[in-house]
């Protein structure tokens, strides 16, 4: 579970972009990045070598 609050004040660290959560893989999405960062614990990893590359589809 993340903290809606604090979902509204991060951005993406590479675009500056838009999040949302992903409650089923617990990930922060960023669609500008193709990126998902993952959320351990409710604390986002904002860390673009540990975030997964998205799929074409999953954007």
């Amino acid at each position: 579970m993340l903290d809606k609050r604090l979902l509204e004040v991060l951005v993406c660290p590479l675009t500056g972009g838009e999040l949302y959560y992903d409650a089923d893989s617990c990930e922060l999405v960023s669609e500008n990045a193709g990126l998902a960062f993952p959320v351990h614990d409710g604390i986002p990893v904002m860390l673009a070598d540990e975030a997964r590359k998205l799929e074409p589809d999953t954007k």
